[in-house]
């Protein structure tokens, strides 16, 4: 045994005792672990779950030997049974790859863009030695198709903006068991992916670690995903661990509030017991808020439209560069969303739901078809009806982040749409924000920071408050919490449930979450390959699904077996 192999015997794969791991900054020492235990044995699936924050990639990382140089860390760390922490950046790196694989969360910002699929596989077997230059290709081949990846051979000469996310993932799998490593860790490996995608790269993610042995470290904020495949749970909450053990007994009788707050808070295992109460009005809150906004802004409640949103027969056609054959986006997809509800369309990536929303907002015109909005058909309005159309239309978008200007403080970016459309004097406008302020349940004093300075599920906030600047009354949601972890998820669907109440607003929210789709819908559309396969009642497609990719589409669901009961009073 080389002095780079870890110790063999009757030790845990990875045991992790008294960690703590502190930052040095600029503004002094921010301690981000305090005294973390936790143990793995061979062959097993160890989950960490919590809040975004919590210290479980923080924790994965100092395994790993990959946090940045301002950490410092004490305490323990031991893969069978040998002491990692104290080791030169020359025995993890024999360590790395080899004995400890690693499968991150972002397979785009993860892959080298400009060096192909294939190489990036290579890479790995080099340098430790698990393949020659002569053998590599052959190596290459094997270790994609292990990975699920078809047609191995021609895939391994592209690169990685020619996979779709799905294959993206599966090629950092292949990466990460390519030297059959004793461990992998999982860094949340497939949060951005729908749930049918999830669950085969999850499935192959299972076959592959068990023919090989290889011991899983999963870092989720999906408790569903948590129950369905670990064995074995680690909650982690500020730092520190608050709960572990078997991970079915902690998600059926959670022990400590922490956990019980979020069993509570996530919809992929609690939707079959929650009511949508605390997240979406009834009818007769929706009427009643839907007439109170009739009277504020002067229309007749009995002649407005029972349908603020028509779509018949909306089809986008692209041409496709050097093909006779033309991509249907999205194709004859007809619907209704009710005044003052919610209507969710849900699908995997590509079935055309954002390509549906992102034409009703106008952002693309469609190919063919009609959209009315409030009885009018949007195709032929002029331009000043064109512009009071986009005050009563607003979007949220998925990443909160990205859609808000990081050189504008938060004031200024919910004010920014009073200005463009010349709405009251600058006191008024300020008065405005304010109140915005107020019902997204942010503290004014935020309104001087930046985006940089806001947690996600703040910036989501932000975000839901510039829609609302303008009183629209439709809001186009796309994915607007598939980012965020399960307690600040649970806090925005509230907040969008406590805002349709008040506001009568109506909602189009597109989401490949089934479990947040239960909670917040009146109802549910279905599509798959830019077309219509299903429209209903949240309660008909939930309960009584009839169409064969609807019912895929509900199987996979992680965790979604499971009969959870917990008070969330007591959370």
């Amino acid at each position: 045994m080389t002095d780079s192999q870890p110790a063999a015997g009757t030790a845990p794969l990875l045991e992790i005792s008294d960690l703590a791991v502190d930052f040095k900054t600029t503004h002094g020492t921010v301690s981000a672990i305090h005294s973390a235990s936790l143990t793995l044995e061979a062959g097993r699936t160890l989950a960490i779950v919590g809040e975004s924050g919590s210290g479980k990639s923080t924790t994965a990382m100092a395994a790993i030997g990959l946090l940045p140089g301002n950490a410092r860390l004490s305490g323990s760390i031991k893969l069978e049974g040998r002491e990692l922490l104290g080791l030169d950046e020359t025995e993890l790196q024999k360590i790395r790859g080899k004995h400890i694989g690693m499968v991150p969360q972002d397979p785009m910002s993860n892959l080298n863009p400009v060096t192909r699929i294939g190489q990036q596989v290579a890479e790995t077997l080099l340098a430790h030695g698990m393949a020659t230059k002569k053998t590599v290709d052959a190596k290459v081949v094997s270790t994609l198709e292990a990975a699920g990846i078809p047609d191995a051979a021609a895939r391994a000469k592209m690169y990685p903006h020619e996979f779709s996310g799905g294959l993206r993932q599966r090629a950092l799998i292949a990466i990460g068991l390519a030297c059959q490593p004793r461990l992998l860790i999982a860094d949340e490996p497939t949060s951005a992916l729908d749930v049918t995608v999830q669950r085969v790269i999850l499935d192959q993610l299972q076959q592959m670690t068990e023919e090989l042995g290889t011991a899983v470290l999963l870092i989720t904020h999906d408790l569903g995903l948590a129950a369905e495949r670990a064995s074995d749970l680690v909650v982690m909450h500020r730092g520190r661990v608050v709960e572990a053990g078997p991970a079915r007994q902690i998600l059926e009788d959670p022990q400590e509030p922490y956990t019980r707050s979020l069993v509570s808070a996530a919809p992929s295992v609690a939707a079959a017991r929650l009511t949508p109460g605390a997240y979406a009005a009834d009818a007769a809150e929706r009427e009643e808020a839907a007439a109170a906004v009739a009277r504020e802004k002067g229309l007749d409640r009995e002649k407005a439209t029972d349908n603020i949103v028509e779509l018949r027969d909306l089809t986008k056609v692209y041409k496709r560069r050097g093909s006779h054959e033309d991509f249907h986006a999205a194709k004859n997809v007809s619907l209704e969303l009710p005044r003052g509800s919610t209507v969710a369309i849900v699908g995997e990536s590509g079935s055309g739901k954002t390509t549906t929303a992102r034409m009703l907002l106008k952002v693309i015109e469609p190919t063919s078809g009609t959209m009315l909005f409030d009885g009018q058909d949007v195709a032929t309005l002029d331009k000043a009806a064109l512009r009071d159309f986009r005050q009563r239309v607003q979007p949220v978008f998925q990443d909160p982040y990205s859609s808000l200007n990081p050189m504008f403080t938060i004031g200024r970016i919910i004010e920014e749409p009073l200005k463009a459309y010349k709405r009251g004097t600058a006191a008024e406008r300020s008065a405005r924000v304010r109140e915005l302020m107020d019902q997204v349940a942010l503290p004014q004093s935020m309104l001087r920071r930046y985006p940089s300075e806001l947690s996600g599920g703040q910036r989501q906030r932000v975000a839901i408050a510039r829609a609302l600047a303008l009183n629209p009354e439709l809001l186009v949601c796309d994915e607007p919490v598939s980012a965020l972890d399960v307690l600040v998820q649970d806090q925005i669907l509230k907040l969008l449930g406590t805002l349709q109440r008040e506001m009568g607003l109506s909602y189009l929210f597109i989401s490949h979450d089934l479990a947040v789709v239960r909670l917040i819908s009146d109802y549910v559309c279905v599509m798959k390959d830019g077309e219509l396969v299903e429209a209903a009642t949240s309660e008909e497609i939930f309960t009584n699904p009839r169409h064969p990719y609807t019912r895929r589409l509900l199987a996979s669901i992680p965790g979604n077996e499971l009969d959870i009961e917990i008070d969330p009073e007591a959370a």
